[in-house]
């Protein structure tokens, strides 16, 4: 699994103008990419390491959402594994099909509301319009 982690002081995705989800934080705004050999093992070990990745500044020290609460935007985006190497238009080869990949990115959002995170989501699938403040800019790449 593949994830782009952005800190955000707030993130919403719509589709046909629609709000699907939107948190305000500080939080973060994860992007989800799932390839052909993932588990859930590797989701629930994701969640992990989402919910406890130290990205945002405490008086004392680093925190992380699980130190205060902060929520979580989880977005899947299959693109994630797109191939540009060669040639002027990316393959989706890597890129698991949306059977297997959306059960994975569900179970990433299970996995963090089972830590106690609060998670919204955009809509698996959908033409989805995602809108965001990145704190810092801070943008980190995630692989599981």
């Amino acid at each position: 699994m593949r994830a782009v982690v952005q800190r955000v002081s707030e993130a919403a995705v719509t589709v046909a103008g629609e709000t699907v989800g939107a948190i305000s934080g500080p939080g973060l705004c994860v992007l989800v990419g799932v390839t052909h050999d993932d588990t859930p093992a590797k989701a629930a070990q994701l969640a992990r390491k989402l919910w406890s990745l130290r990205l945002f500044e405490g008086d004392q020290a680093e925190l992380s959402c699980s130190d205060f609460g902060g929520p979580l935007l989880v977005i899947s985006q299959f693109t994630l594994y797109g191939d540009a190497r060669k040639g002027r238009r990316p393959t989706w080869n890597a890129a698991a099909p949306g059977p297997v990949a959306e059960p994975l990115v569900a179970e990433v959002v299970e996995q963090l509301r089972a830590l106690g995170a609060k998670v919204e989501t955009g809509r698996f699938g959908a033409d989805m319009k995602v809108s965001l403040v990145n704190d810092g800019p801070f943008t980190v790449l995630l692989e599981v």
